[in-house]
């Protein structure tokens, strides 16, 4: 008694909706290139550090080495090289090109679904913004 009815969810109106979009490309060995190598990579760059940037990003370094490598065998050259004069590794021009590439990629394709998600879909639908997403670098 005096107790009020718990509201039924409505299906036609969820709240706020935001859009999530994972990207990534496969070779016919698997994983070739996505937002978490990515990640890894633009860490990297930021720590000087392989196994730096894969505690950050909560892997281990056996983890992070063995995804870096695969995607260096995919490619046939580098992404990584020992860096000079110091410890730490630094990228390869090939992976600051695919750090650049595949954020502005993203955010592309994230733009377009979101454009494509508000005109098709009956919900409040916002970009999701985080600070752990690739941004293209201004300029």
């Amino acid at each position: 008694m005096g107790r009020t009815p718990k509201r039924r969810h409505d299906a036609a109106h969820p709240g706020k909706s935001i859009l999530r979009v994972h990207l990534w490309l496969e070779s016919e060995g698997g994983m070739l290139f996505g937002l978490g190598r990515a990640q890894l990579l633009e860490m990297v760059t930021l720590l000087g550090s392989l196994n730096q940037a894969a505690k950050a990003l909560g892997m281990s370094y056996r983890a992070a080495w063995g995804r870096i490598k695969r995607t260096e065998e995919a490619l046939g050259e580098p992404l990584l090289v020992k860096a000079a004069g110091r410890k730490g590794y630094e990228l390869t021009p090939l992976a600051s090109q695919l750090v650049r590439d595949f954020a502005a990629w993203h955010q592309e394709v994230e733009a377009f679904a979101l454009e494509r998600a508000r005109k098709r879909l009956p919900w409040d639908i916002t970009a999701f913004a985080a600070d752990a997403v690739l941004k293209e670098p201004a300029g």
